[in-house]
């Protein structure tokens, strides 16, 4: 589970997905297996969680990592790769965007 703090010096990084209702449980089936069985087995990986908005037109994922240099590792393994043409296929755009957290309330 993802623990939010500003003392961490890790990386977090939200990636959001814009779906139709028509593709969205079948991305979530797409991304809950590729955290399960690749993405939380990589290097630096911490934890992560994922959002689905009311409407079913949104996913967004929260993600921390130990590193820059750990997501970018996974992003680029072949698994992650034929995986994000798979992701891609479901979704009218994704974006993953690497964040610092600049204070919590």
């Amino acid at each position: 589970m993802p623990q939010i703090t500003d003392q961490s010096g890790h990386q977090t990084v939200i990636t959001t997905f814009e779906v139709t209702p028509g593709t969205c449980q079948d991305l979530i089936e797409l991304l809950t297996g590729a955290y399960r069985d690749v993405i939380s087995q990589q290097a630096g990986f911490i934890a992560a969680a994922l959002h689905v908005n009311d409407a079913q037109t949104r996913i967004a994922i929260y993600s921390q990592w130990r590193a820059r240099e750990d997501f970018q590792a996974m992003l680029r393994s072949d698994e992650m790769r034929a995986r994000n043409r798979e992701i891609n296929a479901l979704c009218r755009n994704f974006e993953p965007v690497m964040y610092d957290v600049a204070g919590c309330f």
